[in-house]
C-alpha cells in the first residue's frame, strides 16, 4: 500500500512540475523596468517600511541607524537579500526584509541611490577627526592596517555591489559596525580581519573623519 501511495504522490508531483515547467516557457518574457518605475516602487515601498528609521530620503534621524542617501543600488539590495536569508543577523532588519521580493529590493536600493546625501552628520571633534583622515587614506602601516580608501574611495563614496559609501555616515553607527565586525557579530572576512587589528580609540577616529566627509 505504502508503495503504491508513494509512486501516485510521484506520479503528481512530476505532472506539476511538468506544468509548472510549460507555463513558464509558454509565458511572455515580461519587460525590466524603467528607472522612473524602480524609483517609484522604491519610494513606495521606503515610505511604507523604511521610512520610520531610514527616512523617506535615506537621511536617518537617529544616529544609530545609517543612512541610506547615495549608497550604491546593489550594495542595498544585497544587504537585504542577506538580512532576509538571515545571513546577515539583525532581527529588527530580518522581520522587515521576510517580505521583501528581489525585485522590491532591487527597488529600494535604485531609490535610495538616486536620494541626495545631506549633511546631518558632522566631526565633532577635530583632533579625532585629523587622526582619522589619517587612517582613512594611509591606513595604520605598523599594525597592518590598509588604508579605507583603498576600498571605500577617496570621497567616501563607496564601490557598487561591494563597498557601501561612507562619507557622511553617523559616528556612532560606524564605530558600531567596526566593533561588530571586530567582535565576529558581523560577517565579513575583510572587514573582520581588518578591524580586529583596531584599537577602539583608532576606530573612533575613523568614524569622527567620516561623519565629516561629503563624496561625490
Amino acid at each position: 500500500m505504502k508503495r503504491i501511495l508513494t509512486a501516485v504522490i510521484l506520479a503528481i508531483s512530476a505532472t506539476v512540475a511538468h506544468s509548472t515547467t510549460e507555463s513558464a516557457k509558454a509565458a511572455p518574457s515580461l519587460a525590466a523596468p524603467t528607472k522612473a518605475e524602480l524609483s517609484a516602487r522604491g519610494q513606495q515601498i521606503a515610505g511604507a517600511v523604511c521610512v520610520a528609521c531610514h527616512g523617506l530620503d535615506g537621511m536617518s534621524a537617529v544616529s544609530a541607524n545609517p543612512n541610506l542617501a547615495g549608497m550604491p543600488s546593489q550594495y542595498i539590495a544585497k544587504q537585504l537579500e542577506l538580512f532576509k536569508s538571515g545571513q546577515r543577523k539583525n532581527a529588527l532588519m530580518q522581520g522587515m526584509s521576510a517580505n521583501l521580493s528581489e525585485s522590491d529590493m532591487r527597488a529600494l536600493g535604485h531609490y535610495y541611490f538616486t536620494q541626495r546625501a545631506k549633511p546631518n552628520a558632522k566631526a565633532l571633534n577635530r583632533e579625532l577627526a585629523e587622526a582619522g583622515q589619517k587612517i582613512y587614506r594611509m591606513g595604520i602601516p605598523e599594525s597592518k592596517v590598509p588604508a579605507c580608501s583603498g576600498c571605500h574611495g577617496g570621497a567616501g563614496s563607496g564601490i557598487p555591489a561591494v563597498y557601501p559609501r561612507l562619507a557622511g555616515q553617523w559616528q556612532e553607527y560606524t564605530l558600531g559596525a567596526l566593533k561588530n565586525f571586530a567582535a565576529g557579530e558581523r560577517k565579513n572576512t575583510q572587514m573582520q580581519a581588518i578591524s580586529g587589528r583596531m584599537r577602539e580609540k583608532e576606530m573612533q577616529a575613523v568614524a569622527e573623519y567620516i561623519a565629516g566627509m561629503r563624496g561625490g
